[in-house]
C-alpha cells in the first residue's frame, strides 16, 4: 500500500460515544466485546456454526425461539431461561453447533453490532484476541478505513476492549497499511503497549468486568480469552446474520 493510499483508523470506546459519531468516510467497523460476546462468536465459528443472528432485545430472541431457532444469550451474566446456550466461549466448544444457525443476544456485544448496522458501514466484522491475526490480515487486504467499536459495559469504558483495539491497530499500522486518525487510536495503542508483556496479569488486576464474572464463577474462560489465534475465522455480518468471511469470500 503506497503512502498516498494509506487509510485511517480510529476507536470508539463505548456505544454511548458511537451514537454521536457521524461516519462520513467509507469504513469497516470491527466490533470488540472481549468478555464475552466476540470471543464466543469467534469460537462458535471455529467449531463449525453456519451462522449467528445477532439481535438486540430479549423479546427478539424469544420470538426466534418460538420459530424453532437455537438461541444463545444472557443479560448481566444470567442466561435466558429459554436459551439453549449462554454467552461463554467454552459453551460453544460443542459439536452440536456444527452447521447450525444460532440466534445470539447479549448485554453489550450484540447491541453494538445492531448499532453498527444502522451506520451502514462497508462491512461489520467481529474481533477478539482469538482471531486477531486472521482479522488483521483480512483488513490489510481490504485497504479501507477501520473503526474499532468497543462494546464496553452498559455504555461505559472497558479496558479489555480497548487493549484489544490497541493490539489490532499495532499490527495493521506496523505493516504499513494505516495511519492513526484520532486520540482514541493513540490512547488504545499506548494502553496496549503498557499491558502486552503481562496481558493476563494486567487484565486480572485492572479489568472490572473480570471481577464481575468471577462473582458468577465464570472465570474459567479467562486464559482462553487472552490467548491469541485460537480461531482462524473472520465473522462478518451479511444482512441479518454473521458468517465466516474466510469461507464466504474464497
Amino acid at each position: 500500500m503506497s503512502s498516498k493510499s494509506k487509510k485511517q483508523v480510529e476507536v470508539i470506546f463505548s456505544p454511548a460515544l458511537f451514537e454521536y459519531r457521524q461516519i462520513k468516510e467509507n469504513y469497516i467497523i470491527v466490533i470488540a466485546d472481549i468478555l464475552r460476546a466476540t470471543t464466543s462468536i469467534c469460537t462458535a465459528f471455529k467449531w463449525g456454526v453456519r451462522s449467528m443472528i445477532p439481535v438486540r432485545t430479549v423479546q427478539e430472541a424469544r420470538d426466534y425461539k418460538e420459530k424453532g431457532y437455537i438461541v444463545a444469550g444472557e443479560r448481566i451474566e444470567e442466561t435466558f431461561e429459554f436459551a439453549d446456550f449462554g454467552n461463554g466461549a467454552l459453551e460453544f466448544m460443542n459439536d452440536k453447533i456444527k452447521d447450525k444457525d444460532i440466534v445470539h443476544s447479549t448485554t453489550n456485544g450484540t447491541v453494538a453490532i445492531t448499532m453498527a448496522k444502522q451506520a451502514e458501514p462497508n462491512e461489520i466484522l467481529i474481533g477478539a484476541f482469538s482471531n486477531i491475526t486472521s482479522l488483521s490480515d483480512y483488513l490489510l487486504k481490504k485497504e479501507e478505513n477501520v473503526l474499532i467499536f468497543c462494546s464496553g459495559w452498559k455504555n461505559s469504558f472497558c479496558i479489555e476492549d480497548t487493549v484489544f483495539a490497541g493490539a489490532l491497530l499495532e499490527r495493521i499500522i506496523e505493516k504499513g497499511g494505516y495511519i492513526n486518525h484520532n486520540d482514541s487510536a493513540y490512547s488504545s495503542i499506548d494502553l496496549w503497549s503498557k499491558t502486552k508483556d503481562k496481558l493476563m496479569e494486567q487484565m486480572q488486576s485492572k479489568a472490572s468486568h473480570m471481577n464481575r464474572l468471577k462473582k458468577y464463577k465464570m472465570d474459567d474462560v479467562f486464559p482462553y480469552t487472552y490467548t491469541f489465534d485460537t480461531c482462524n475465522v473472520v465473522p462478518k455480518l451479511y444482512n441479518d446474520r454473521l458468517k465466516d468471511a474466510l469461507k464466504e469470500e474464497k
